[in-house]
């Protein structure tokens, strides 16, 4: 059995060694350089504090693998498991907490609620008397998602996966409604499946096999900061709900911030987006930053900062299922790709060898939910 990977980034190398590991003929295609799309300007959140059952459900699987990710890879990927801590200023948002917490729970996962003295406690700079309450798990955490992808590359290849950079998809061929090549800018390509894991480019090669699949790339800002003190190395994933702005921790003190502060949220072209940072949106995140604890302020420094593509969906889950015969989604993870990937590689793997998934139960992340009006819903989302 033959496969070809549309997109080198993370979730597509994953599914290139599962497959691989399955013992399918692999061939990832890259437009460009590995990890040159998403992956190269993650985050690297890895959380399990999501309220949809198919979120959890692929975010615990991916946590088993990322625990063991360098006994099983080789690769050191920086993993740290400092928690998440969700920051509600309002008494609406911390009902929603309360209830969420609930919900996380009796699926398994260890959240619980918190009064804002016992999140201070959790982030010892933060200004607990602007908050009311707080959502934590100590099992949520980040990586260094290049040093995932390097991990996944590497095993993807030892295991006989061919990866070839700089060749372009141009087209799906099918025959009788079946997927049964490429066409790409170094010639054709045969293969019984085609797995389209291109991200930002996710809709584009959709539309190669025929597919409207409504996953579109919207631009997301990061910045590294060296704050006015010293963020702890152990303090979590800070998120200010009701106010938008996210911190975590980097190394040597300093911290990685984001946020998404207006409601414009305009389609970009993801071979044309600008990948640098905007100076005016750096310093309105600092300035939100410093309103939510006190490692932030006027000494605050910008060391660097990057865009990058959210391939988002309209409910912000994936679309992952064999949608036309031969022709696999695992696309439109609005933001939570990299975090996800291994579940994913292992059910597009399961898709492609047996018909069905086994791993994750992803019948709820068909196409055609958006057709159906039955799309699902997500109380966590991180812009």
């Amino acid at each position: 059995m033959r496969a070809v990977v549309v997109g080198g980034g993370v979730v597509g190398l994953a599914s290139a060694y599962y497959l691989a590991e399955r013992g399918v003929d692999v061939t990832v295609l890259e437009k460009d350089s590995i990890g040159g799309g998403s992956t190269g300007r993650a985050n690297g959140g890895i959380r399990a504090q999501f309220t949809s059952g198919v979120s959890v459900a692929l975010s615990k699987r991916s946590i088993e693998v990322w625990e063991r990710f360098e006994e099983a890879f080789g690769t050191d990927i920086d993993y740290r498991r400092t928690g998440y801590l969700f920051l509600a200023r309002t008494d609406e948002t911390a009902d929603r907490f309360r209830e969420n917490v609930a919900v996380q729970n009796d699926l398994g996962v260890g959240s619980e609620y918190l009064p804002p003295e016992e999140a201070g406690e959790r982030c010892p700079g933060l200004y607990t008397d602007r908050y009311v309450g707080a959502t934590y798990a100590p099992t949520d955490g980040f990586a260094d998602p290049h040093l995932a992808l390097q991990g996944f590359s590497r095993a993807a290849t030892a295991a006989g996966v061919t990866v070839e950079t700089g060749v372009e998809v141009t087209d799906v061929r099918t025959d009788g409604g079946a997927v049964v090549g490429v066409e790409t800018t170094e010639g054709s390509r045969e293969a019984d499946y085609v797995v389209n894991t291109a991200g930002p480019w996710a809709a584009r090669v959709g539309e190669m096999a025929g597919l409207d699949l409504p996953v579109s790339p919207r631009r997301r800002q990061l910045l590294v900061t060296a704050p006015g003190s010293p963020v702890p190395a152990d303090a979590p994933m800070t998120v200010d709900v009701d106010d938008g702005v996210h911190f975590r921790p980097e190394r040597d003190g300093r911290a990685v911030a984001g946020g998404h502060f207006t409601d414009r949220d305009p389609e970009q072209d993801p071979d044309r987006y600008r990948t640098s940072n905007d100076l005016d949106w750096a310093i309105e995140t600092l300035e939100h930053a410093a309103g939510v604890a006190d490692y932030f302020g006027p000494d605050s420094e910008i060391v660097r900062g990057w865009a990058g593509l959210y391939a988002v969906t309209p409910d912000h889950h994936p679309i992952v299922e064999e949608t036309v015969p031969g022709f696999v989604n695992a696309v439109g993870f609005s933001g939570h790709g990299f975090m996800q990937s291994p579940a994913t590689g292992q059910v597009v793997a399961e898709l492609v060898v047996d018909g069905e998934a086994s791993t994750v139960d992803v019948s709820a992340l068909t196409a055609d939910r958006f057709e159906r009006g039955e799309t699902l819903h997500e109380g966590t989302v991180i812009d």
